[in-house]
């Protein structure tokens, strides 16, 4: 394997982004919030000021970095209502430092035990997306309490009812509610009115909270309390578990709206039986580092470590002019997308080939495909990774889905040196838009991340609904090692751009040198086996833009892509935090004890 030049000291930067808003009399100021902070004891990177200050109390308190991943992540489910929370699921990667090993949780949420490849059908045909979405049709069996669950009693040193406390007192209390907040909820007033537990809760007086106000959640303070008090258990057996379930199968519409919210498929038994998987990261070598990230059910860690195998087989990427990088990072994206949406599914349902799509024989069948003076077509048709041949493809091309740009994501390292990358989600900005009434959370939609029909005549597809089945992630958690220590760990939310990301933070930080937190704030771009890249407007006013076109390159602007957090570990001991300076409103990065 060919090393990469080893990667660059970072360049640390001191500008701070902090956020604040007046405050009603009495209520507690927010944490304020900055894109980066550097120093020792541990690192908390998350979205949101009161999640991040969650989990930094926790590592100050002496637990470690599942716990205080945990605690954030409680958190976040009550100051990120719309991409997280205990009604949702996601994927957890563990670097536990005294075994120098890699874990991973798969908590993706699943179908029900009676849903089958007609899940989305009505009179043979898909139902239109919208109308998917916005019910109980589209609501999985959630992973989150079982994911927290889970990676407490493998790797955490604290119970949950003590990791749950920050989060139960925000609840119990209030937070600041601030542009983002505020604008999602507008985005969602429309199908939110429908829905009265729902609207209740997020929208005070008919409308979306001002910004400023303080909006209470004591609902999901009882519910956590309940967690902390009963265990998990309590929100897969027992009232609340036949709450969730009357909720998703008669979705308490607001009879005067006039909306089909589609009744679910999901029984008691179906979250009775519900489990985690606790398996085997996927995992490439990238010059000195070993990059590792999720498996499948979720597609990216194959996606992402396809996508860098392709460029390191290609040539030295640290040594490209700046358009080449582009233009190779685009091109190794477009080719494990066409991998990645014929191929990659539950593996407990399907066949997945994940070794073969993460071998470096398969990698180099596929970097031929790119020349430095031309881009590719697409869509692009996929290769066959069980049997590689040089430049060749299985005939058809396989379109992308259709997947919404949401989900959070936090990072957490400890005093001991463990790492934690833990992304999460209820799917759409919003989830279902159903809240569960009397217990203060939203419903996922995630069974709409299943195809709702093959996406080519003639060709098999392995993301279809059918029984239990997790439908198939673009999240990408991920953790980098060298020599068996912790270098960085990284993800974003935005649905399929999540690999794109994750993919462009990586190559930032390890072969670009840039730092951690400019890796994180550089203009994003995403193609995705589609004839039009997604580009951000940062993007498309680079200087690259125009050889990029010359070399057949088209853009479609969109707002932002991802927003993403992460940690570094720098040879001195110190750790750093790093979160978006502007996306999302800005997130939030801390340490334990500063550096001065």
């Amino acid at each position: 394997m060919r090393a990469l030049a080893r990667l660059a000291p970072p360049l640390l930067l001191t500008t701070a982004l902090v956020w604040s808003t007046a405050l009603p009399a009495g209520a507690a100021a927010p944490p304020p919030k900055a894109p980066e902070a550097v120093g020792w004891g541990g690192a908390v990177a998350t979205v949101d000021a009161d999640a991040t200050a969650a989990g930094i109390q926790v590592l100050r308190e002496g637990g470690n970095a599942v716990d205080a991943a945990v605690a954030a992540a409680a958190t976040l489910g009550v100051t990120e209502p719309y991409s997280s929370g205990i009604g949702g699921g996601g994927y957890f990667v563990y670097y536990d430092h005294a075994t120098g090993r890699v874990h991973t949780i798969d908590g993706r949420e699943t179908a029900g035990r009676s849903a089958d490849a007609g899940l989305f059908l009505e009179d043979g045909k898909p139902l239109a997306f919208a109308d998917a979405v916005t019910s109980g049709l589209s609501v999985g069996v959630p992973g989150t309490p079982a994911t927290w669950d889970a990676a407490l009693r493998a790797w955490g040193t604290r119970s949950l009812a003590r990791n749950l406390a920050p989060a139960q007192r925000i609840a119990d209390e209030g937070f600041v509610v601030d542009e983002t907040f505020r604008g999602q909820t507008a985005d969602n007033q429309a199908r939110f009115k429908d829905f009265p537990a729902t609207a209740k809760l997020y929208l005070p007086g008919g409308k979306p909270p001002e910004v400023g106000s303080v909006l209470r959640n004591p609902d999901l303070a009882a519910t956590y309390r309940l967690l902390a008090k009963d265990g998990v258990k309590a929100f897969y057996q027992g009232p609340l578990a036949q709450d969730v379930v009357n909720t998703l199968q008669h979705p308490p519409v607001d009879p005067a709206s006039g909306r089909n919210a589609r009744p679910g498929r999901i029984d008691t038994a179906d979250l009775a039986a519900y489990r985690v998987r606790e398996q085997a990261p996927t995992h490439v070598a990238h010059g000195d580092y070993d990059v590792y990230s999720m498996a499948p059910s979720s597609s990216g860690g194959t996606t992402v470590g396809e996508a860098l195998n392709i460029l390191e087989d290609g040539g030295d990427v640290s040594g490209y002019s700046a358009t080449q990088y582009y233009h190779h990072f685009l091109e190794a994206s477009r080719i494990a997308f066409a991998d990645r949406n014929r191929w990659v599914g539950d593996p407990a349902a399907v066949d997945v080939p994940t070794r073969q799509l993460l071998s470096e024989r398969y990698a180099a069948s596929r970097a031929c495909l790119i020349s430095p003076d031309r881009a590719l077509t697409s869509p692009l048709a996929p290769g066959d990774p069980r049997h590689p041949a040089d430049c060749a493809d299985t005939g058809q091309a396989v379109a992308e889905p259709y997947e919404g740009p949401n989900t959070t994501h936090l990072t957490v390292a400890d005093r001991w040196g463990n790492v934690v990358s833990y992304t999460l989600t209820i799917e759409q900005t919003g989830g279902s838009g159903i809240t569960v009434p009397g217990r203060g959370f939203l419903l996922n939609n995630e069974l709409t991340d299943f195809d709702f029909a093959p996406l080519a005549a003639g060709v098999p597809d392995p993301n279809l609904p059918g029984p239990g089945k997790r439908p198939r992630s673009s999240m990408s958690p991920t953790v980098v090692l060298r020599d068996g220590e912790p270098v960085l760990a990284t993800g974003s939310p935005g649905g399929a751009t999540i690999i794109t990301t994750t993919l462009q933070v990586l190559l930032g930080r390890l072969d670009r040198g840039l730092s951690l937190e400019q890796a994180i704030a550089a203009p994003r771009a995403s193609q995705r086996n589609t004839a039009a890249t997604q580009a951000e407007p940062g993007f498309l006013a680079l200087p690259e833009r125009t050889g990029l076109e010359a070399l057949g390159h088209a853009f479609a602007a969109v707002a932002e892509i991802g927003a993403a957090t992460g940690v570094e570990r720098l040879p001195d001991g110190r750790w750093v935090a790093a979160a978006e300076p502007v996306r999302r409103g800005g997130g939030s990065a801390a340490v334990v004890k500063p550096a001065r």
